[in-house]
């Protein structure tokens, strides 16, 4: 055991050598921890000083840094959440993605931190942390498996139960390098953004893979962790927004969104969802009604969602899965579609079982089945699959064919960017894209300025702020609490998005879940505070979360990633024709929003570098000269 590990942590850092298949443990200082916390913000701190600019996502010189937090595996409700930063595969830039679950959690109490992968392995393994050792094992039996299926292996194979330990594998596309491979485990818990998937194809690691045991860590003040957890879960269900979460997780998605106009219906083609027989379908009650089984809860999560669900009848009965978040059943079920609610369910488990974000193939599948019914592409083309809206049987097909590579599937395997310049024609101005070369996820953002702002300015290849704004919560930002998220004054949506960037941030780095969380980050200060005995203020906090924005920021500045690419693609930024949001145009007030954001964050208005000033103001000194030739 080491005696002087800080409370709140598990005391170290591993290295991974995957070329030699050798560790290396390293504990970062007090000083170190306190600036970056974990999570996040410790992974990017790794990222920047140690992957060099001209390194690509697929190079065995990038790593991967997975981190938990100091209340990871706490009494904080969700505490199962664990962070990757690495460079990603879809932008070729800086990216951080989460995932939930038991990982966080069983990786503290199996005596670690965070793993740092550095090189690739010359075969296929997985990484198994246990009892405070660490073991590179063979995975050449488990290569071509499923994410499903190789939990199972390895269940079997480590004679251990499904809660004993907790499996996050790469499926078929990440072994075959998609560049919107995801990482999944724990059932239905996925780590999605950017390519995580491919980056650790490249590396060969099949999963990453973590033990209960009976490993414990300190923590300084137990009951002022549960007394702020307490006061956090009282706080979330005060509020109507936070109190149905705990009934319905994100089942609520379609009944909620729709009336504003944020359900993103045929590839952005439409607003309305024409057949209300349909619709009715993916209301959460039904869904519950129809397919629940049992609760399926993560790590310490009062809310209810990821239940497991089975199908009774019908062309699926008899396959067991876990319940769709909001996500995957808007790709499946109105991105591509509208398609039947258990059509929907069925291609999620399908998808996460290849191993891939269903935001980005959700949109690939989507620009396909329009160029499909315009006839910029034919059903030679396509090898015999119909592709039309919401036509199951051909996108299960063609979901198959990406992760494998296989024929045209393999022209869509690097994402909407690239696919739509493979197509070639219209196939550009229809393809919904940032041009860093990430998607959205699965929101109509033309009626969610909020969001499309964040996503697009994003250096993570995904949002960056959090979509559940609860302004409530936020007044000690300055965030007034009659502001709406779905507003479309450009103003109000620049100011409230550069005033709580960071909040997300912070929260990935102290190891919780957003929505355990919901902004409440006075709150987590306090059960940091307990966790760690350091007094941290909310002020801290905020530079903390500002601190892996900017780093990001500065990653991909160095990397050649400028301004210029903080911009949407045609149909991306193009006006609703229809629906709540019809005839908004957020491209009217593009420029200046994005000239207002860049300053209002402290970058420079037509660089968009953080000024010297405001790296300093957050302890980046070092920084400065990699961006501005001084110091």
């Amino acid at each position: 055991m080491n005696n002087n590990r800080m409370p709140g942590y598990a005391g170290k850092m591993l290295r991974v050598d995957l070329n030699r298949g050798s560790f290396k443990e390293e504990q970062p200082d007090e000083a170190t921890l306190r600036k970056y916390v974990g999570g996040t913000c410790l992974g990017t701190k790794y990222l920047y000083e140690e992957v060099s600019p001209g390194i690509k996502w697929s190079d065995p010189a990038n790593k991967v840094i997975i981190a938990t937090g100091p209340l990871s595996g706490t009494r904080m409700n969700g505490s199962g959440t664990f962070a990757l930063v690495t460079k990603g595969a879809m932008t070729n830039g800086a990216t951080s993605t989460q995932a939930n679950g038991y990982m966080g959690a069983y990786m503290k109490f199996a005596g670690f931190d965070g793993v740092i992968l550095e090189n690739a392995s010359p075969k296929w393994v997985y990484l198994y942390l246990h009892d405070g050792v660490a073991e590179l094992k063979d995975a050449s039996a488990l290569k071509g498996k499923d994410t499903w299926e190789t939990a199972e292996a390895i269940q079997k194979e480590l004679g251990k139960s499904e809660r004993e330990i907790s499996v996050f594998s790469i499926g078929p596309a990440g072994e075959n390098l998609v560049r919107f491979a995801c990482l999944a485990g724990d059932r239905g818990h996925v780590a999605a953004h950017n390519g995580i998937g491919a980056v650790l194809g490249s590396k060969k690691i099949k999963a990453i893979v973590a033990g209960r045991g009976d490993g414990t860590f300190a923590v300084h003040d137990k009951d002022g962790v549960s007394a702020a957890a307490k006061d956090i879960m009282d706080r979330i269900k005060a509020t109507a927004g936070g109190k149905a979460a705990f009934e319905w997780g994100t089942l609520l998605g379609f009944e909620t969104l729709t009336p504003v106009g944020i359900l993103p219906l045929r590839n952005y083609t439409t607003s309305v969802f024409a057949d209300q027989d349909k619709f009715a379908r993916f209301a959460g009650k039904y869904i519950r009604d129809s397919f629940s089984e049992k609760r399926g809860p993560c790590w310490a999560c009062q809310q209810h969602h990821c239940d497991v669900f089975k199908f009774r009848e019908g062309p699926y009965a008899g396959q067991i899965g876990e319940e769709p978040e909001y996500e995957c059943l808007a790709a499946w079920g109105a991105v591509t579609g509208p398609n039947e609610v258990a059509d929907a369910i069925h291609i999620s488990w399908l998808n996460d079982r290849l191993g891939m974000d269903c935001n980005e193939a959700g949109w690939v599948i989507g620009l396909v089945q329009e160029c499909y019914e315009k006839g910029i592409l034919t059903k030679k083309q396509t090898e015999g699959l119909e592709m039309t809206w919401g036509n199951a049987p051909a996108i299960e097909a063609m979901l198959g064919k990406i992760a494998r590579r296989e024929g045209f599937g393999n022209a869509l395997a690097d994402g909407v960017r690239q696919a739509a310049q493979a197509i070639g024609g219209d196939a550009p101005n229809m393809a919904v894209y940032t041009l860093k070369g990430n998607t959205p996820r699965s929101h109509d953002h033309r009626a969610l300025w909020f969001e499309f702002l964040d996503t697009v300015v994003s250096s993570a290849g995904t949002i960056e702020s959090s979509f559940s704004i609860t302004p409530p919560n936020l007044g000690f930002l300055g965030v007034k609490p009659d502001f709406s998220a779905f507003s479309s004054n450009p103003d109000d949506v620049v100011d409230v998005g550069t005033k709580i960037k960071g909040t997300a941030q912070f929260e990935d780095s102290a190891g919780v879940c957003r929505f355990n969380v919901r902004n409440n980050v006075p709150q987590l200060c306090q059960a940091l505070s307990a966790a760690t005995g350091w007094d941290f203020t909310t002020e801290e906090s905020m530079l903390v979360g500002r601190r892996a924005v900017n780093l990001m920021k500065a990653f991909n500045l160095r990397g050649g990633m400028g301004q210029e690419l903080d911009m949407p693609s045609p149909r991306y930024g193009s006006v609703p024709v229809d629906g709540p949001a019809k005839g908004r145009d957020i491209m009217l007030h593009w420029d200046k929003m994005r000239r207002d954001y860049y300053e209002r964050m402290g970058w420079d208005r037509q660089t968009s570098k953080p000024l010297p000033e405001t790296l300093k103001k957050l302890g980046l000194d070092f920084v400065v000269a990699d961006l501005w030739g001084k110091r």
